[in-house]
């Protein structure tokens, strides 16, 4: 089903909303895809999408947006180059495609990863994330070193922002994000886990760790947990913790952000294991 729309009609407006109203995109359960990556790990992830809009007037899209509007069953709508440039929000080109995708809610009380005996999971709490562009690029991280879910705790940035989900460049749709209050649920999750038959530890990183990041063993099921870029590790989550790691840094830098130091982590859990693995 295809139609084409050339004026700022009801339905462009809404796609508009998208780009920086929270409660809208919360309220519609809708959000914007753009970019070549994130719209195709979309679509390998069998994300679900409601509308792919693609740019009218241009007889030479490029074989990427052909084979995606010729391939999905998804309902297309073209838009005129002005339109589809606002919705892409590139000052450099006009977008090819955007997609309007529906939002997931997944539910942390149900969240069961990993099975005893099978390698132990790994998950990301980010807390009270400032920057949609911070928490994206702490998705990306999580998805390239194994990491089977991140939690964001607290008001923080929406995973489904448009910066946030350019900054995952795709990994959005393979990592699941949940919400979470607090180190409360966190903690009824990890004693979750450990009755499973999977014992869990809450590690977080901070610069008065006890030790070093690469001497902590990281071969146990992990909760890692990663500050607020602002304020850093709360006395909530301090507590909550069963451990707590630094960083060594060299240089004139006062601290890592908090992605960063969020992807140090992960690094040495994966070469550990790796390690371990050989």
């Amino acid at each position: 089903m295809t139609r084409r729309v050339s004026t700022r009609n009801a339905s462009v407006q809404v796609w508009q909303a998208y780009l920086n109203n929270r409660t809208k995109r919360h309220r519609d359960s809708r959000f914007l895809v753009q970019g070549v990556r994130p719209i195709t790990q979309a679509l390998a992830n069998g994300w679900p999408l409601e509308t792919l809009l693609y740019r009218l007037g241009a007889p030479d899209l490029s074989g990427w947006a052909r084979e995606v509007l010729d391939t999905t069953d998804v309902p297309q709508v073209g838009l005129v180059p002005e339109l589809m440039a606002e919705l892409g929000e590139k000052a450099s080109a006009i977008p090819e495609l955007v997609a309007v995708a529906i939002s997931r809610q997944a539910e942390l009380a149900t969240f069961e990863p990993g099975e005893p005996g099978e390698d132990p999971p790994v998950v990301v709490v980010f807390d009270r994330p400032n920057s949609p562009g911070n928490l994206g690029t702490l998705i990306r991280s999580a998805d390239a070193f194994g990491a089977c879910a991140v939690i964001v705790t607290g008001h923080g940035a929406d995973h489904y922002d448009p910066q946030s989900v350019r900054a995952s460049t795709g990994s959005l749709f393979a990592v699941p994000v949940y919400r979470a209050a607090g180190p409360a649920q966190v903690l009824e999750f990890r004693e979750r886990q450990v009755a499973r038959g999977i014992p869990t530890r809450i590690v977080g990183t901070d610069e008065h760790g006890s030790h070093a990041v690469f001497d902590h063993d990281f071969t146990e099921a992990t909760i890692l947990v990663i500050g607020n870029e602002t304020s850093g590790m709360s006395a909530a989550w301090q507590d909550a913790c069963d451990d707590l790691v630094s960083i060594p840094m060299g240089g004139t830098a006062s601290s890592l952000g908090a992605p960063s130091a969020a992807a140090v982590a992960l690094y040495e859990i994966s070469r550990q294991r790796r390690t371990f693995a050989r």
